[in-house]
């Protein structure tokens, strides 16, 4: 099961406002296009790489636009820990 942790919830959110504010059409399609990957990630959960900065093999993320979407195998859990710009820093909480 595909589980979004409140952090990125809230990333999500930030990222359909941030978008928005030219596009609402293009909000709503690059939302639905990240939550319909992470939803694949229940049949594929190792469909991403392993995040460098981690160093762990349960920690993986996988590209989408302009972003990383972060998050974490747990036995049979995804858990969705963030998503950030490329460009954006690892934040602490993200990294084990």
């Amino acid at each position: 099961m595909v589980i979004w942790s409140k952090t990125a919830k809230v990333d999500l959110r930030s990222i359909h406002d941030h978008i928005a504010h030219d596009s609402k059409f293009y909000a709503k399609k690059v939302i639905g296009d990240i939550t319909a990957k992470t939803d694949a990630l229940d049949g594929l959960p190792r469909m991403g790489r392993m995040v460098q900065e981690t160093n762990n093999d349960n920690i993986r993320e996988f590209p989408m636009y302009s972003y990383r979407i972060l998050y974490e195998i747990k036995d049979q859990d995804i858990f969705v820990l963030a998503v950030i710009h490329k460009r954006q820093q690892l934040r602490q909480e993200v990294s084990p």
